[in-house]
């Protein structure tokens, strides 16, 4: 029996653009290794939408809020649909920074000294010593950070993540290199390095083909890299996350450094983009992209 999976994808976040290039990546494999497959831009009438085509699951490539933060989770529970992913609890810990973090902390992973503040204060004061890191409290992918450096000026009028957030995290700066693992089944898959070719690794290095490089694996010592796989599965299971995530840190080994593989967030919807870090670092370990789609469409389910 062919079974009939909804592709959620699109949807309103910010992060609107990514979904519908991870969700029409994933459509098109399904469909290739004769899944039915629907997709479906979704908007407020998902749940409408969703028991008018009765899918035996669905696989969530939506990005950002709404779609990364329980929300659409909850409706996949309340239908009993089965679906890719986290659920609703580890999907809503991950996208809270806050809570995120404190998690982090009771299993002894490394995470950045913070302070969370409103603009007001912001802009009254600065919180940590320069440079420090400004970040919404709720969005991933390096939405709307900011890096505010010695002779920055920053206020209301200048664009960042205050104009949209009641509640900010601030962060002490990290140098250092970028390194990303995804982790698979409970299982970390590889280390990748990220080398943006210009500033950090942000939103557009993210997503716009040649602005950052990916050095899989990376180069690293035996134990720091054994180091970096515990530490994302570590992360994977105090959240609870299920399926695939992946965990961004920041490591500074340089002569002067100290060492230390800071957690930076964990991804529980990692793109599925021509460009994401997933698919690379399953290729890496012999897994085609259809083959990695088609695992996360039958371990999909509901209720943990």
């Amino acid at each position: 029996m062919v079974k009939h999976v909804a592709v959620l994808l699109g949807g309103w976040s910010v992060e609107r653009d990514v979904s519908l290039v991870s969700g029409a990546a994933v459509a098109t494999a399904l469909r290739q290794q004769g899944y039915q497959v629907s997709e479906i831009d979704v908007t407020p009438y998902i749940a409408r939408d969703l028991k008018t085509i009765k899918p035996d699951v669905a696989f969530n490539a939506l990005h950002g809020r709404w779609g990364e933060d329980g929300c659409i989770q909850g409706i996949l529970e309340v239908l009993q649909i089965p679906y890719t992913h986290s659920g609703v609890m580890a999907s809503a810990m991950a996208m809270d920074k806050i809570l995120a973090k404190k998690l982090f902390r009771t299993v002894d992973i490394p995470c950045a000294e913070d302070r969370i503040i409103s603009p007001k204060e912001l802009f009254a004061s600065d919180p940590l010593p320069r440079p420090f890191v400004v970040k919404p409290a709720n969005e991933g992918s390096s939405v709307g950070v900011v890096i505010v450096r010695e002779g920055d000026n920053i206020g209301p009028e200048k664009q960042g993540p205050w104009q949209d957030c009641h509640e900010l995290m601030v962060e002490s700066y990290l140098p250092g290199r970028e390194l990303t693992v995804s982790v698979m089944d409970g299982k970390a898959l590889a280390v990748t390095e990220l080398k943006p070719k210009a500033g950090f690794y942000d939103y557009e290095a993210k997503y716009q083909d040649g602005m950052t490089d990916h050095i899989i694996p990376a180069e690293l010592g035996e134990n720091m890299m054994q180091r970096l796989l515990e530490l994302s599965q570590k992360a994977h299971d105090v959240l609870g996350c299920r399926g695939v995530s992946r965990c961004d840190f920041r490591l500074d080994d340089s002569a002067g450094g100290d060492k230390i593989p800071y957690i930076l967030e964990i991804n529980t919807q990692p793109g599925m983009t021509p460009l994401s870090l997933v698919p690379e670092q399953a290729k890496y370990c012999g897994i085609s992209f259809e083959e990695l789609v088609r695992w996360m469409v039958e371990d999909a389910s509901c209720g943990r």
